[in-house]
């Protein structure tokens, strides 16, 4: 039962962060400023967003549910808020305030962490640590998104 209640608790932290990172946008994606920029070839259709998010955050809250059953341990619930705060800012500072190279930078840092969660867990959850995969893919495609528009614009 404790399990399902972690689980529970980091889907509501997760889908807020994104729920937060959506309204600081400002509807980022939709505004000229977006649509006229010079995006990489690779770049999903919108819609692709929301669904990956969307099944990244139930995986991470479950992944973040088995481990903090295991490991209850304040360096985990640090990481999990540097990563919520970062996944929450570099909405606003690429999408509201067309930052890109700081979004690069806290994107990076973000991948950075999920990579360390990924990596430095997979003997303690085993099979179960497949659940950070999408999140850590998705971070690498987001950030090459993120680099190209610097690059390139």
């Amino acid at each position: 039962m404790k399990l399902f209640k972690y689980i529970f608790v980091f889907l509501i932290i997760n889908f807020s962060a994104l729920a937060i990172g959506t309204w600081l946008m400002n509807d980022g994606p939709q505004t000229d400023w977006y649509i006229n920029l010079n995006q990489a070839p690779w770049t999903p259709p919108g819609w692709v967003f929301g669904a990956v998010w969307t099944t990244i955050m139930i995986c991470f809250s479950v992944y973040m549910g088995y481990l903090y059953k295991i490991l209850p341990a304040k360096n985990i619930l640090l990481l999990f808020t540097v990563q919520f705060i970062l996944n929450v800012l570099w909405n606003y500072v690429f999408f509201n305030q067309h930052m890109v190279g700081l979004g690069l930078t806290f994107i990076l840092m973000l991948t950075l962490i999920i990579g360390v969660f990924m990596f430095s867990h997979y003997k303690t959850l085993k099979t179960k640590n497949l659940l950070i995969a999408p999140y850590f893919i998705w971070l690498c495609i987001a950030t090459s998104l993120n680099a190209y528009i610097l690059f390139y614009n």
